[in-house]
């Protein structure tokens, strides 16, 4: 079998730390909408990824979430929404 095409990208924090993430091409192309580039689709993926685990470590943990917990979830969602445009409860339909 061949092995497919990738695209490799390279994350950097502004402390200077960096990562580089391997990705297969047609794997971008397909979660693309529309003319998004290979690092607008991956960000996307990014902050659906941190919403989804702020919210189930607050919402379905064990016990009631403590302050700082709750306020970096409230920070995060309000950049998902400023991201996309809409809220993580509209966009996933899990709300509570």
């Amino acid at each position: 079998m061949a092995e497919a095409e990738t695209v490799t990208l390279t994350l950097e924090s502004e402390d200077g730390a960096t990562d580089e993430l391997e990705v297969p091409t047609e794997l971008l192309d397909m979660l693309a909408e529309g003319e998004e580039t290979a690092p607008e689709v991956v960000g996307d993926i990014a902050m659906f990824g941190f919403a989804q685990r702020i919210h189930s470590a607050t919402h379905h943990g064990e016990g009631e979430p403590d302050e700082r917990l709750a306020e970096t979830e409230e920070r995060t969602l309000d950049l998902f929404e400023e991201r996309f445009g809409r809220t993580f409860a509209e966009l996933t339909g899990h709300s509570h």
